[in-house]
């Protein structure tokens, strides 16, 4: 595909580089790709074991998704699937399942092609974000066939600390 890059498993062409800012809206398909990118982040992000709060908490952020997301039609769609196959919170693997079960349907709905789940975590990586102990950035991991996570290089390495992650082990 002439002016495309390769990213994973999908192609971003020249044409697609962001659009907004200086006076110009954000496009509908650039809506889309960072609420997708946001929410596969959060699933990769989202403890094997969650407490009750946080299962709450992902529960109410994807509802409140399908009632505040800027494009009403896409909204509504969101909500109608959502209700039809409520988000699995249960677990880290699980929400990632879910989380890619559902882009698929909004894709098939939109006439692009389907996500292979078996590669979810591949595609989207947790990551590790440091901040404690003063190096900054964050850490890609990734998951062993076990689903155990494990450190990929970047910035940080693997010293022993504590790192927090986004927000999910915040108090």
């Amino acid at each position: 595909m002439a002016g495309a890059t390769a990213v994973g498993d999908t192609a971003l062409l020249a044409t697609e580089t962001p659009t907004w800012g200086e006076g110009k809206p954000v496009t509908r398909d650039e809506l889309g790709r960072a609420m997708w990118l946001f929410l596969h982040t959060l699933a990769a992000q989202y403890p094997d074991d969650p407490t009750r709060q946080q299962e709450r908490d992902t529960r109410d952020l994807i509802s409140i998704l399908g009632r505040m997301y800027p494009c009403a039609e896409c909204a509504a769609h969101f909500e109608e699937v959502v209700r039809r196959v409520p988000p699995d919170v249960s677990s880290g693997a699980a929400l990632r399942q879910w989380t890619c079960e559902v882009h698929n349907e909004v894709n098939a709905r939109l006439g692009k092609p389907e996500f292979d789940c078996s590669r979810v975590d591949a595609r989207w990586p947790s990551m590790e974000c440091d901040g404690e102990d003063g190096t900054g950035g964050c850490v890609v991991r990734g998951r062993d066939d076990s689903g155990a996570p494990h450190r990929s290089g970047g910035r940080g390495g693997d010293r022993g600390t504590k790192v927090r992650r986004l927000g999910i082990d915040d108090p």
